[in-house]
């Protein structure tokens, strides 16, 4: 791929991320058939299939880099994939309600704790950016251990108290909408997609395929476009990158808000999150050693961004400001000035 024009290797990339778009809209709609179906959310076990289906740009960004040395686009794309889906919220904030944040119709505390699973991971993966590179269990660091460790209990803990919660809130005028993607819609809309369960797995395994080629062209070709802009792999992989990653989630997130499911949208933005750092385990064992201390600061500095992003809607869950101005809640605007101060400030971390 290196022997094309720059101009097609434009083309390349954005026709890699449309096919995201589409295959990640696909698996979005017959991964909610299929989770219904074979009630896979019941047990951890169906949570992991789940996240990892959400998150398979992620994985074949990170494999395909790291197998080609490209640690910081990895790393960047990883961490700041955290930041980038999290504004994510905003896009979904003006598709709920023209006068009512998305963070007040919530009305729930489990995108909250979704939210702390976020900061706890995050702050586990800044900790083992600080770790010597020879700080390591084999080929593995111990955050990256850690992170895996704290993310199955996170989900564990939260899965439970999602049912059968230890205690009552009361959010008058909220529309969480489905507190689980075992719940039918309220408004089902039929799809060629899911008329059968045979079907719905041949569309699975079918956008599966397509995300994970895509994956792979969107970091061949971004890395070579990279290189020839003279942008850094971890600016790159943190922005441009993590956006094309992010279209799935903002297409599954508006089509969430805009039947009502908006606990739903804000959790599984969370929740892909928290999910996105556990590829830093995969990350060393396929370059052999920690990936962690070679982040940098720039990586960090995103992280820490991240981390902000995520306190910002946690807690205008919990503070539950109903007006919005424009079509956005406070919440929102905060994020755009925050998200645009992190962007700013990397250029000079970077520097």
């Amino acid at each position: 791929m290196g022997s094309l024009s720059s101009p097609v290797l434009v083309v390349v990339f954005a026709a890699a991320a449309v096919a995201t778009w589409i295959a990640g809209t696909a698996l979005s709609k017959t991964t909610d058939f299929i989770d219904r179906r074979f009630g896979l959310g019941e047990a951890l076990g169906g949570v992991i299939l789940l996240a990892i289906a959400g998150t398979l740009p992620e994985i074949a960004i990170t494999v395909s880099a790291v197998s080609a040395g490209h640690l910081g686009l990895a790393a960047g794309n990883l961490i700041g994939g955290i930041a980038v889906q999290t504004m994510v919220l905003v896009l979904c904030d003006a598709a709920a309600s023209k006068t009512q944040s998305l963070t007040y119709l919530v009305g729930s505390l489990i995108p909250v704790l979704e939210g702390l699973l976020v900061v706890f991971v995050v702050g586990i993966v800044l900790m083992g950016s600080l770790l010597p590179q020879s700080t390591s269990i084999g080929p593995l660091s111990p955050a990256s251990i850690g992170i895996v460790v704290a993310w199955l209990a996170g989900v564990y803990s939260i899965n439970g108290a999602r049912k059968a919660p230890k205690w009552k809130i009361e959010a008058p005028g909220s529309r969480p909408g489905r507190r689980s993607r075992r719940a039918p819609k309220a408004v089902e809309t039929p799809s060629w997609m899911t008329r059968s369960t045979a079907t719905a797995l041949l569309v699975f395994a079918a956008a599966c395929v397509v995300t994970l080629v895509s994956g792979v062209v969107l970091e061949v070709a971004g890395s070579h476009l990279a290189d020839r802009a003279n942008i850094n792999g971890v600016i790159f992989g943190a922005t441009v990158l993590s956006v094309a990653t992010a279209l799935p989630e903002i297409s599954s997130g508006i089509a969430a808000v805009r039947i009502g499911d908006n606990e739903l949208a804000v959790a599984d933005i969370f929740g892909g999150n928290s999910f996105q750092v556990v590829l830093f385990f995969v990350a060393d064992l396929i370059a052999g050693k920690p990936v962690l201390p070679s982040s940098g600061h720039a990586n960090s500095w995103l992280a820490i961004l991240g981390i902000l992003l995520t306190v910002v809607y946690a807690w205008a869950v919990v503070i539950r400001h109903e007006r919005a101005y424009f079509r956005l809640g406070i919440a929102s605007y905060l994020a755009l000035v925050l998200f645009g101060l992190g962007v700013a400030g990397l250029v000079v971390v970077h520097a």
